[in-house]
């Protein structure tokens, strides 16, 4: 019995294996090239790897209008934010329709191929008033945006090699390991978190609470491209697994990044996250205040709240919604506002902007914020020289 039915019905796999592997190899030396950029190299391997089925290339106009407009696809199927190819228009003028072409890195080594089906202008205005709320280019997702080509791209792909910087390859899971993992240890519903962000106390609450009403814990930090003043996902796999060794039952916790760029788009994004983590097999996510977001630009819930847009059961993925934790220095424990009766005066909140600045002094943030093995990790890395 499967925890979960792919987003759309069916899990896609679009890389190539053993001789069609080494054909489309061959073959994509005589196409021209595509040069990927970081963000475009994490989403052909979500796409072909199956974690955000059910695409099978990048996205197409009509499925790029739709999905600003109602957050669907053309097919009506639920889909947040359109998985985009830009390129320039010098380029995007090379190429023609029904052509394949090479998927590269920088460096010029092919990860994959597409056939060109069509090429349609960006609307980057209306796309970041959509998805981000903001046309402000002081948001990093906005600002993405509007740096990037004018045309878009739109194709089915296949996967020939992964990338050259495919960091945590023990960690480094597809949906269909995931959900072999997740039959062979008798899960039958399996929670995901999303983060960023390294693992403190207040996190540790709020999954262990999750864990009490599911099987299984599928902690899943995302280790693509983020803001430059983002822990890196070095540092933050070294918390976790520390934290994970002494503090979290193995039988019932499975720790596997999540190699998707960070959008920052808030609300959208939550949609997006739970879609992916539906197709890794979860059956609940968990959905804190602000999930995904940055700065100001959107409301405290607005994330959770996007979920009443689609009727019940529709998404295929359970919300749990949690407010933000604290350490209450009367209870002497991790709660939220939801459990604990006392005034703020009693609570312990630090941001993460006051715990980055701690730690970059060689301060401890106190143990009610962080277990001492995590924050000996972040002094650590806070002391090793920039590279």
């Amino acid at each position: 019995m499967p925890l979960s039915v792919p987003h759309g019905g069916k899990l896609i796999d679009k890389f190539l294996r053993d001789g069609a592997q080494k054909d489309a190899a061959s073959e994509a030396k005589q196409l021209k090239k595509i040069p990927l950029s970081e963000v475009a190299i994490s989403d052909l391997e979500l796409i072909a790897t199956g974690v955000l089925s059910p695409l099978t290339g990048f996205t197409r106009q009509e499925d790029y209008e739709s999905v600003l407009k109602d957050m669907r696809l053309k097919n009506g199927l639920i889909w947040s934010i359109p998985v985009t190819l830009p390129v320039t228009k010098e380029m995007a003028a090379d190429f023609r329709i029904g052509e394949k072409l090479a998927l590269a890195e920088p460096s010029g080594k092919i990860l994959g191929v597409m056939k060109l089906e069509e090429r349609y202008p960006a609307q980057k205005e209306r796309e970041a008033k959509e998805v981000y709320k903001t046309t402000d280019e002081a948001h990093p997702g906005v600002a993405r945006i509007f740096k990037q080509g004018e045309v878009l791209l739109a194709g089915e792909i296949w996967m020939i090699d992964m990338p050259s910087d495919s960091t945590f390859p023990e960690y480094r899971r597809t949906p269909a390991q995931t959900r072999e993992l997740f039959e062979e240890r008798g899960w039958r519903s399996v929670v995901a978190f999303q983060t960023r962000n390294p693992i403190h106390r207040a996190h540790e609450y709020i999954q262990k609470c999750a864990l009490e009403i599911v099987d299984g814990l599928f902690l899943n930090p995302l280790v693509g491209e983020t803001k430059s003043d983002d822990v890196p996902a070095t540092v933050r796999m070294e918390s976790y697994e520390v934290l994970l060794r002494d503090y979290y039952p193995k039988n019932r916790t499975i720790l596997s990044v999540f190699p998707a760029a960070m959008r920052y788009a808030g609300p959208r994004e939550a949609i997006f996250h739970a879609i992916a983590r539906k197709n890794y097999g979860c059956t609940h996510i968990i959905i804190g205040r602000d999930h995904a977001g940055v700065g100001k630009y959107y409301g405290t819930y607005d994330a959770q709240k996007i979920f009443e847009n689609f009727k019940n059961g529709e998404l295929g993925i359970t919300n749990l919604n949690f407010e933000h934790s604290f350490f209450c220095k009367k209870c002497g424990q991790v709660l939220t506002s939801k459990t604990c009766p006392h005034d703020s005066s009693n609570h312990l909140v630090l941001s993460g902007t006051q715990v980055r600045e701690m730690l970059s002094r060689g301060e401890a943030p106190p143990p009610e914020f962080s277990r001492s093995e995590v924050v000996q990790v972040l002094i650590k890395a806070m002391k090793r020289p920039v590279a």
